[in-house]
C-alpha cells in the first residue's frame, strides 16, 4: 500500500515548523502542489467592544484612527454594519457561524452555539485551508474551544499573556478550566476593596507579579492591558507572535484573531495618555434611557479613556498591516478589520451588554482589503455580520455554506445593489438556549427605518415597547416616530414578529 497524505494533512504537518524547514522537505516528499494559483488566505482581525461610533473613518470628531484610516483609502469600507449582538458571545457566534443568536442559539453570556454549528463555521467552512486561531476574550475562547476540532492551530489564550503563575490553573485542570480558574481567583487575587479569600498568600502573589511585570509598567501607566482576571498583556506581543506565524505556516490559510482592546478596561498605552484631555470635545446631550440603571456622571472621562485606548489599537494594527505588506503575505490575502458588538457612553449608559440597542453598541466597522487593490471603495447598504462568512468563502475560493443566513457583499456579489432587506440584532441574555424568547430586545433596520422592540422586561408593558428611528436622517436616534409613522411601525412590527416565530418555532412547547 502506498503511504499517502491528503492535503489538510499536509498543511497541519507543515504548520508545525517553519515554514522555511517545513516547505522544501515536505514538498518534495509528498508531491504538494505550488503555492502559485491556489485560493487566496483569509485574515478575519476583531477588535472587541469596538464601535463605528468612535472611528474618526465613519465621521466620528476626534481623530482616533489615523493608520486605519490611512489603510482604508485602499479597502472597500462599509458604513452601515451591524453586529449580530451587543456583547462576545452572541456577537462572536454570529460572525463565526454565519447565522444571528436566534438561529445559533448562543444568546446568554459565556454560553456555546447549538451543536449543529460545531462544524458549520469559519472553520468548517474552509476545508482547504490551514486555519489558525487566537484569542485574549475568555468568552470568544469557549467558542474556539467548541469549534477546535475545526482548527489546525489553536492558540492557548495564555500564550500571549503577559508571564503568569495563573497559567498553570488551565494546564493542571483542562476539563475544570472555569471552575479552578474561579477558585484561584478568589484566592490569590487581591481585588479593588483590598481584600482575597486568603491574605497571606493573596499578598505572595502580587509581589511575585509585579516583579514579573514591572519592566512594561511605566509603558502603561493606567495599568497594563488585562482581562481582569490575567497578569496582562499587550497587543505588540499578539501582533509580533501572530504575523510571525503568517509569515511562517503553509498557504493558503484562514485565520481568525480576536484581540480584546479597547474593551474595557481602557488601559491605552503611555503614548496616547490623555491624548483627547480638554480638546474641546462635546457629544450630543441625549435623554436618559429607561433602561440606564443608575446615574453615570463618570461617561464623558469613560468615553475619553475608550477614545484613547482606540488610537492604542489603531497603531497596533497599522503596524500588522505594515509586517504582513512587506513579507508578502498580503499579496495573496484577503485581510478583514471589524468588531464583535460595539461601546455606548450616552443616555446614562455605560460600555455594552446592556438592554438598550441604540447604534453605537451595534454598529460595528467592517473594512476588506483586497489583495492588489489600490484604490479604496465606501459601501453605504445596510449589511450584517452575517455576510461576512458567505463573501469570504466566495472570494477565496471555498464553497460557499448553505447553511449561512447571509448574503455576498458588494461589490463582490452578481447583483450590485442588495435588494431592501431586514437586517437583525438580537438580545436574549435571560433566554435558556431550547426557551423561545419571551424577553429581550430585538432591532429591525430596514432602508432608512431603525425598529426597537423590547419584551417581557420589567420597565416595559405586557405588549412591550417600540421605537421606530429614522436613522439616515437622525442617525443619533433622538425622535420616536413609532407614533407619528405608525403604519410604517406596525409593517416593520409585524414582519420582525413574524421572523421571531420562526426562529422559535423549534423550541415552542
Amino acid at each position: 500500500m502506498k503511504n499517502q497524505i491528503n492535503r489538510r494533512d499536509f498543511l497541519k504537518m507543515a504548520g508545525l515548523l517553519p515554514l522555511g524547514i517545513a516547505a522544501p522537505r515536505l514538498l518534495h516528499t509528498f508531491g504538494a502542489p505550488s503555492l502559485q494559483g491556489q485560493p487566496k488566505n483569509v485574515i478575519v482581525l476583531i477588535f472587541d467592544a469596538f464601535s463605528a461610533h468612535n472611528i474618526s473613518v465613519y465621521g466620528y470628531d476626534r481623530e482616533t484612527t489615523p493608520n486605519i484610516a490611512r489603510l482604508a483609502k485602499r479597502a472597500i469600507v462599509y458604513h452601515n454594519h451591524y453586529a449580530g449582538g451587543d456583547f462576545t458571545t452572541p456577537g462572536t457566534a454570529s460572525l463565526l457561524t454565519g447565522v444571528l443568536p436566534w438561529t445559533n442559539r448562543a444568546l446568554q453570556t459565556n454560553t456555546e452555539v447549538e451543536a449543529y454549528y460545531a462544524s458549520r463555521n469559519f472553520f468548517g467552512a474552509f476545508q482547504n485551508h490551514y486555519r489558525i486561531a487566537y484569542t485574549h476574550n475568555k468568552w470568544a475562547n469557549t467558542l474556539l474551544k467548541q469549534f477546535q476540532h475545526e482548527i489546525d492551530e489553536f492558540i492557548a489564550t495564555e500564550k500571549l499573556l503577559q508571564s503568569s503563575y495563573d497559567k498553570i490553573i488551565p494546564q493542571l485542570f483542562k476539563n475544570d478550566d472555569d471552575i479552578s480558574s474561579v477558585s484561584w481567583t478568589r484566592n490569590m487575587k487581591i481585588k479593588e476593596e483590598g481584600y482575597a479569600y486568603s491574605l497571606f498568600l493573596s499578598h505572595l502573589y502580587e509581589a511575585l507579579q509585579e516583579k514579573k511585570i514591572e519592566n512594561l509598567e511605566p509603558l502603561f501607566p493606567r495599568g497594563l492591558p488585562t482581562t481582569g482576571s490575567d497578569n496582562g498583556f499587550t497587543i505588540e506581543q499578539a501582533v509580533d507572535y501572530i504575523t510571525g506565524r503568517l509569515i511562517s505556516i503553509p498557504q493558503p490559510f484562514a485565520g481568525y484573531f480576536h484581540f480584546l482592546p479597547p474593551h474595557y478596561p481602557y488601559h491605552t498605552s503611555k503614548e496616547f495618555l490623555d491624548a483627547f484631555l480638554n480638546d474641546g470635545y462635546k457629544p450630543m446631550e441625549k435623554p436618559r434611557d429607561i433602561f440606564a440603571r443608575k446615574v453615570d456622571k463618570s461617561l464623558p472621562l469613560k468615553r475619553r479613556l475608550y477614545d484613547e485606548y482606540i488610537l492604542y489599537c489603531d497603531k497596533e494594527f497599522g503596524k500588522l498591516y505594515n509586517i504582513l505588506e512587506k513579507s508578502g503575505v498580503l499579496d495573496n490575502t484577503w485581510l478583514v478589520l471589524t468588531s464583535d458588538h460595539g461601546e455606548m457612553f450616552e443616555r446614562g449608559i455605560s460600555a455594552h451588554n446592556v438592554d438598550a440597542l441604540y447604534q453605537p453598541v451595534i454598529r460595528v466597522p467592517l473594512m476588506i482589503f483586497e489583495p492588489g487593490r489600490e484604490i479604496g471603495v465606501d459601501i453605504h447598504q445596510h449589511t450584517s455580520v452575517v455576510d461576512v462568512l458567505p463573501t469570504l468563502t466566495h472570494l477565496a475560493g471555498e464553497k460557499i455554506p448553505d447553511w449561512t443566513e447571509g448574503v455576498i457583499l458588494p461589490p463582490f456579489s452578481s447583483i450590485q445593489e442588495i435588494p431592501d432587506r431586514n437586517i437583525h440584532i438580537v438580545r436574549a441574555t435571560h433566554i435558556y438556549r431550547h426557551d423561545p424568547i419571551t424577553i429581550g430586545t430585538l432591532i429591525q433596520v430596514r432602508e432608512n427605518y431603525k425598529l426597537h422592540y423590547y419584551i417581557g422586561y420589567p420597565e416595559v408593558s405586557q405588549d412591550g415597547l417600540v421605537k421606530l428611528f429614522d436613522i439616515e436622517s437622525d442617525p443619533e436616534e433622538m425622535v420616536d416616530l413609532a407614533v407619528t409613522k405608525r403604519e410604517t411601525t406596525a409593517e416593520l412590527l409585524n414582519e420582525l414578529k413574524t421572523k421571531l416565530n420562526q426562529a422559535d418555532e423549534p423550541y415552542l412547547k
